[in-house]
C-alpha cells in the first residue's frame, strides 16, 4: 500500500490555508487562484485585493484571522501524523487522474482506508434510500458481480442502494477481490453519517475499502454538500448504474452529472407501477442505458476504455488484467459454454437475470404448462438456468 506523507510541503500548506479560509468553495477557491496564479499567492494576497474579486464577506472575515487559519492547519497535521485520515493534494500521484478531468476539480481530498482504490478502475452503483427488497437484492448481486471481475464499486455511502453497493463489493472470500468499494462523504472525514453506519464504516477500512471527503474535517451533513459528494461519485467513474431512484432522487443529479462528464449512465427497469422505479424509468427515456444483467456494463464500459485520455492507462491497464483473469477463469456469457436449442430459445429469451415465476413465464410464453416445465428443466440440466426461491433466472 502507498504511503502518503503525513508533514505537509509549504505549498500543500498554502492549498490547505486557502480552502479552509474560503470554507471549502470550489468556486470562491479557482476565482482566486485563477487570478492570483497559485494558492500560495492568493493566501498571502491582502484582504483587499479579495475583495476586487467579489469573495464573499465570510471568506474575508476568515482571510483576515491569520492564526486561526495557522492554528487549523496545524489542528489538521498533528491529526495526519496520528494517522486519523490521510491527506490528498492534486499535485500528488496518488491523486485520482479521474477527478483532474471534471469540471471544478478538488484541490485537495481527506482520505481514510486504502488510498490505492481511488486510481483504480471504478463504477458508481446509486439509487433511492427506501429500496424494495427487489432492489437490494439487484443492488448486492450487481456490485459483487463488478467487484469479482475487478471493477471498484463506488458510491456515496447513504441508507438504501448505497449500502448495498458497498456491501455488495465487500463480499467476496478471495482476498485478491476484498475491499473493492469507495465510499464517497457528504461530510467531513470525521464525521460518521448516518450514525448508524458505524460498522459498514469500519468494514470499508478493515477489508481494503477507502473512504474520501473533499470537506473540511468537522463538516456537518447540509443539503448542499451531498450534490457535491455526488459529483465526485461521478467523477470518480466510468460509468454511473441506477439501480432503483424515484423522480426526485439525488441519484438523478449523480446521473445528469455522469452524462454530462461524457459518461455513460445505465438504469434497471422495474414495474410501471412502481414509484419508487420512476426515475430509472425517467433516465431510460432520457437515453440512459437499460439493462438487467452486470454483464452488459463490463460490455459497454470495456468499449468506452478505448476512447479515454492517456491519463487514465493505469485504469485501462487494470481493467484489462482483470479481463484476463475473468476469461481465464470464469465465463461471462451462458452462450460461451452451451448452445441453447432452437426449442428451447422463445423461453431462454424470455427469462433475465432477476428471475420469473412460473405463472409470469406461462403467460409470457403462451405455452402449455407440462410443455414449458419440461424446457425449464432442459435449461436448468444445461447450465443455462438456475431457479431461487420459485424464480427461473439466467445464470
Amino acid at each position: 500500500m502507498t504511503v502518503i506523507p503525513a508533514t505537509l510541503s509549504d505549498n500543500q500548506r498554502a492549498v490547505l490555508a486557502l480552502w479552509y479560509e474560503v470554507n471549502a468553495s470550489l468556486s470562491a477557491y479557482h476565482k482566486l487562484v485563477t487570478a492570483f496564479g497559485s494558492a500560495r499567492q492568493a493566501w498571502i494576497a491582502k484582504v483587499g485585493a479579495w475583495k476586487q474579486l467579489g469573495i464573499h464577506h465570510s471568506h474575508l472575515k476568515r482571510h483576515e484571522e491569520e492564526q486561526q487559519t495557522l492554528d487549523s492547519i496545524d489542528k489538521i497535521e498533528q491529526a495526519l501524523i496520528a494517522g486519523k485520515y490521510q491527506l490528498l493534494f492534486a499535485e500528488q500521484p496518488q491523486f485520482p487522474v479521474q477527478l483532474l478531468q471534471i469540471f471544478d476539480p478538488p484541490p485537495l481530498l481527506f482520505c481514510r482506508g486504502n488510498a490505492e482504490r481511488l486510481n483504480q478502475a471504478q463504477i458508481a452503483i446509486v439509487g433511492s434510500r427506501k429500496p424494495t427488497n427487489h432492489a437490494q437484492k439487484t443492488t448486492f448481486d450487481m456490485a459483487q458481480y463488478l467487484a469479482q471481475v475487478g471493477y471498484v464499486i463506488t458510491s456515496g455511502l447513504a441508507m438504501g442502494v448505497d449500502k448495498r453497493a458497498h456491501l455488495g463489493a465487500l463480499a467476496q472470500t478471495d482476498p485478491d477481490y476484498q475491499g473493492r468499494t469507495i465510499g464517497v462523504m457528504g461530510t467531513g472525514i470525521d464525521i460518521r453519517y448516518p450514525n448508524h453506519h458505524d460498522q459498514l464504516f469500519i468494514q470499508i477500512i478493515e477489508q481494503g475499502g477507502c473512504l474520501i471527503s473533499e470537506l473540511l474535517p468537522h463538516t456537518q451533513p447540509h443539503k448542499h454538500t451531498f450534490p457535491r459528494r455526488n459529483r465526485l461519485v461521478a467523477g470518480l467513474s466510468l460509468a454511473t448504474i441506477v439501480t432503483e431512484a424515484t423522480i426526485k432522487s439525488g441519484s438523478l443529479i449523480t446521473a445528469r452529472l455522469t452524462s454530462e462528464q461524457g459518461k455513460q449512465v445505465f438504469a434497471i427497469p422495474s414495474h410501471i407501477d412502481n414509484s419508487n422505479a420512476e426515475g430509472c424509468h425517467h433516465l431510460i427515456r432520457e437515453g440512459a442505458t437499460l439493462i438487467y444483467h452486470p454483464e452488459q456494463v463490463l460490455n459497454d464500459v470495456s468499449a468506452q476504455l478505448n476512447y479515454q485520455p492517456n491519463q487514465l492507462k493505469s485504469i485501462k491497464a487494470s481493467v484489462k488484467n482483470h479481463t484476463k483473469q475473468l476469461t481465464a477463469s470464469k465465463p461471462t456469457s451462458i452462450a460461451s459454454q452451451v448452445t441453447i436449442s432452437e426449442h428451447l430459445t422463445a423461453v431462454y429469451e424470455q427469462l433475465d437475470w432477476h428471475g420469473q415465476d412460473l405463472d409470469a413465464l406461462l403467460v409470457s410464453t403462451e405455452l402449455p404448462p407440462p410443455q414449458l416445465i419440461g424446457q425449464l428443466m432442459e435449461l436448468e440440466l444445461l447450465g443455462a438456468i438456475s431457479v431461487q426461491g420459485g424464480r427461473y433466472l439466467r445464470v
